[in-house]
């Protein structure tokens, strides 16, 4: 297969050539819009410092979980692809492990991004294969070597105006306070209060992290008054620096109300290391009413991701650490879950909460009649194992017929690979070109009309959902 099948302009548009020639047109319509990521992974410091990227390795295959669990389900071990204890392996020995193992990726989201990013990004006019490993090893290296080629630059270049990153609460935000300063700099770059090790009992720092965050932010408080108390102050400090959004990556979407003594009871547990499983359950749920409660207060739209069996293979885990790759979705519920926030904030005004998944089996069956009745309840974008191509399109197919286009909140690319981020906006845009396309082609929707929606769904509606 010719690497050059990453530059058909119809990559990913419908085979029908009818069908087709509307997604075109439709795709013309956005293709140039610029990229809103309200919700990702890059660290901000990168840009603020300007650093150079690292070798191909290092940049594209041993950090990148999506590409290396496939190798490793080869037959390759993790320690040919990634540092473990200390030690990193030989960039060109990865690169090369990677080169051979490029078959692997057909027909995946991972090979669609890379060979994305091979073409458009870095101009390689080779195919990948483990003849070409050196070849394209030393023409990606030469092209991350240029001036041009730095996250400031192609911030720029891949047309990006907003970047949101995912941070501790404890996180001074000094690099976004520096960009946000710096008159050079015409993107927004702006941070994401994540305190999944904050809430989370079973977290293996979540004991020290409590002692950090009340002693930073307690107010003198102790005790769980001086915990919500830091956890409101905290989530203020990262208003004022720009952030839009709370995230939140629970084990399932549970939520629970419970007065304060009880609360204080389950807390108090915890810190004596007595709390049972299912106290660890039920005071994260209490948590995440907490977090809507918060929201409510100081606007922070609320997305929650729930689903993943994190470090699922413990000897895995215990050599690499998390995000190695063995991260399995399992089975959830959402109606009932997340039931007692959605009874005194559902209608809240001016409360958004973005729900995202791992399964499927909830798309039409929970999630679309959740965002089709309550106000504050938004649509997450396919999410990780979810953000293909035939999964995009399953995920429009299951909940447009009850939730409509309005209640989505626009693509998001979670992603640590920076320049995977305009493939990825690139193929939700095809995708959505795609789908649209069908419902014109079978009279469904007029095609101005669909012009209109495809405008919305890139551009309007990650900037009306996560209020920007």
């Amino acid at each position: 297969m010719s690497q050059s099948i990453a530059a058909n302009p119809d990559r990913l548009l419908p085979a029908d050539p009818g069908t087709r020639s509307i997604a075109r047109d439709l795709l013309q319509r956005v293709q140039d819009l610029p990229i809103i990521s309200p919700h990702g992974h890059v660290d901000a410091a990168v840009i603020e410092q300007n650093t150079p990227f690292p070798d191909p390795a290092a940049l594209l295959v041993s950090p990148d979980h999506y590409v290396t669990r496939l190798i490793h389900a080869s037959g390759v071990p993790l320690d040919r692809l990634r540092g473990s204890n200390g030690s990193e392996p030989d960039s060109r020995t990865v690169w090369r492990e990677f080169c051979k193992a490029w078959p692997l990726f057909e027909g995946t989201a991972s090979g669609y991004w890379l060979r994305t990013q091979f073409s458009s990004v870095f101009g390689l006019d080779q195919e990948i294969s483990a003849g070409t490993a050196d070849a394209s090893y030393d023409a990606i290296s030469a092209k991350l070597l240029e001036p041009g080629f730095r996250p400031r630059q192609l911030f720029k270049d891949f047309n990006i105006e907003v970047l949101a990153t995912t941070d501790d609460p404890l996180d001074s935000l000094a690099s976004h306070k520096a960009i946000a300063e710096d008159p050079t700099f015409h993107g927004r770059v702006l941070p994401t209060f994540r305190p999944d090790a904050y809430l989370n009992i079973a977290h293996p720092t979540w004991s020290a992290n409590v002692d950090r965050l009340i002693a930073a932010a307690g107010d003198g408080a102790t005790g769980y008054a001086g915990y919500i108390t830091a956890l409101e102050n905290r989530r203020r400090y990262f208003v004022e620096h720009g952030a839009v959004s709370a995230d939140h990556g629970v084990r399932t979407p549970a939520t629970l109300k419970l007065d304060a003594g009880d609360a204080a009871r389950l807390f108090d547990l915890a810190r004596s290391g007595q709390a049972t499983a299912r106290d660890r359950d039920a005071f994260e749920a209490h948590m995440m009413y907490q977090m809507a409660r918060m929201s409510v207060a100081d606007g922070l739209v609320m997305t929650i991701h729930p689903g993943s069996y994190r470090n699922h293979h413990d000897p895995t885990f215990e050599k690499f650490g998390p995000d190695a790759g063995h991260d399995i979705p399992f089975a959830i519920n959402y109606t009932e879950a997340v039931r007692p926030l959605l009874q005194d904030f559902g209608t809240a005004e001016d409360f958004h909460l973005v729900l995202f998944t791992l399964d499927e089996t909830v798309f039409s069956r929970e999630l679309a009649p959740l965002a089709g009745f309550y106000p504050s309840v938004y649509l997450g974008a396919p999410w990780w194992f979810l953000d293909a191509p035939d999964a995009m399109l399953r995920f429009r197919s299951a909940v447009t017929e009850t939730a409509g286009f309005s209640r989505s909140s626009g693509f998001v690319d979670d992603t640590r690979a920076f320049c995977s981020i305009p493939a990825r906006h690139d193929a939700s845009r095809r995708i959505e070109a795609s789908f649209l396309a069908r419902l014109v082609a079978e009279h469904r929707v007029s095609e101005n009309r669909a012009h209109e929606l495809i405008v919305d769904i890139v551009d309007g509606s990650p900037r009306r959902v996560f209020k920007l």
